[in-house]
């Protein structure tokens, strides 16, 4: 295979992946752009009601293997408006409070986007002494409304669901850069895959279900439930994990992953070891970098809801290592992302139809 994986139709697919919002819950125009990007590559689609989509290669085939990903994107939601029209917040999954005072946000309500920003008291007002830190009881947003009745005009009220507007851009020609990424990476790297293997050629003697699950953000749900459609005997999951270089991460707690170092194997419960002995010997027979991490208990990617699913199936996670999680400028390096989609590839290739990766032989 070429070195480049990546073209310019995939970063273009990419860019508009990514600059397109898909909060937790909210995720199906963005499904919409990656089934759109995965169509050709495929024999088909699957979706449910919350939204997670599934291309499937072979959809007759006996055997079923997933590669997976998720959708969704941290956000906040509007929880409560004061009389002075000031908006306070509550998470959609993991969303930092110590970045939100000065970012401006993306309201969406059923008139369109309102525009807002985090406030925050100016330095020359705070007490020297006593600073007070961003915490969820006192950050707030701002749509320029003096009064409770201006901001429902708007179209805001409590529930609307609240993004940040940061886009893509590549930092220093090799490194990628926006929110969200975490992991709408995910769902673009497993579409390479997909594309790589069309284009390539190749005959799968398993069905391959190309998942991109929703809900992850607040507790694996989406991955929950297409588990019990799908009902795979694989499946190898994409996150992403920690870049533990960067200041004021302790190694010693969180484990050294490092961007641009390689994919990242995970060692923990719910990773099945001959599966990932098997993603561990194609990355050294195909020479691929790749680096391991281990997870104390439970891995908290998707990777946990497939494998306690259907009486258990073996699964799998190869993480991308990022930079500043739950960020609006999360980064990722290009050749890890081009090693994660190779690394994919090349064990779909090693897996045979029938394969119970049983410790027990």
């Amino acid at each position: 295979m070429s070195k480049n994986i990546l073209n310019k139709k995939s970063i273009s697919f990419l860019e508009k992946y990514l600059n397109n919002a898909s909060p937790t819950g909210y995720e199906s125009e963005g499904q919409k752009i990656w089934m759109d990007y995965l169509k050709p590559y495929v024999d088909t689609f699957i979706t449910d009601s919350y939204g997670t989509a599934v291309g499937v290669i072979n959809p007759n085939a006996k055997f079923k293997v997933v590669i997976e990903g998720h959708a969704d994107e941290i956000s906040w939601y509007v929880n409560y408006i004061t009389p002075e029209g000031l908006i306070y917040v509550i998470r959609n999954g993991g969303s930092d409070h110590q970045i939100a005072p000065s970012k401006i946000v993306n309201i969406h309500t059923d008139k369109g986007i309102v525009k807002g920003v985090f406030g925050w008291p100016a330095i020359h007002t705070r007490l020297r002494d006593k600073e007070e830190v961003p915490k969820l009881d006192n950050i707030f947003i701002d749509v320029g409304c003096k009064k409770k009745e201006d901001v429902e005009k708007l179209g805001v009220h409590i529930g609307c669901v609240i993004t940040y507007p940061d886009t893509f851009f590549i930092l220093n020609k090799n490194n990628f850069v926006c929110r969200a990424l975490d992991n709408r990476m995910g769902g673009f790297m497993i579409a390479e895959v997909a594309r790589l293997l069309k284009e390539n050629k190749k005959e799968l003697p398993f069905g391959l279900y190309i998942t991109n699950s929703v809900q992850e953000e607040i507790g694996l749900r989406g991955a929950e439930m297409i588990t019990q459609t799908i009902k795979p005997n694989i499946a190898i999951v994409t996150d992403v994990c920690h870049d533990t270089t960067t200041p004021m991460i302790d190694k010693k707690k969180e484990g050294e992953t490092i961007s641009g170092d390689g994919p990242v194997i995970s060692y923990a419960p719910a990773v099945q070891n001959n599966l990932r002995d098997l993603i561990v010997k194609t990355a050294k027979d195909n020479k691929i970098p790749f680096q391991r991490l281990a997870s104390s208990r439970a891995t908290g990617t998707d990777t946990d809801a497939f494998a306690y699913s259907n009486g258990g199936v073996p699964s799998a996670l190869i993480s991308l290592a990022l930079r500043y999680m739950h960020t609006t400028v999360e980064m990722v390096h290009k050749d890890d992302v081009e090693n994660v989609i190779r690394l994919i590839y090349e064990t779909l290739l090693n897996i045979k139809e029938g394969e119970t990766f049983s410790y027990f032989k």
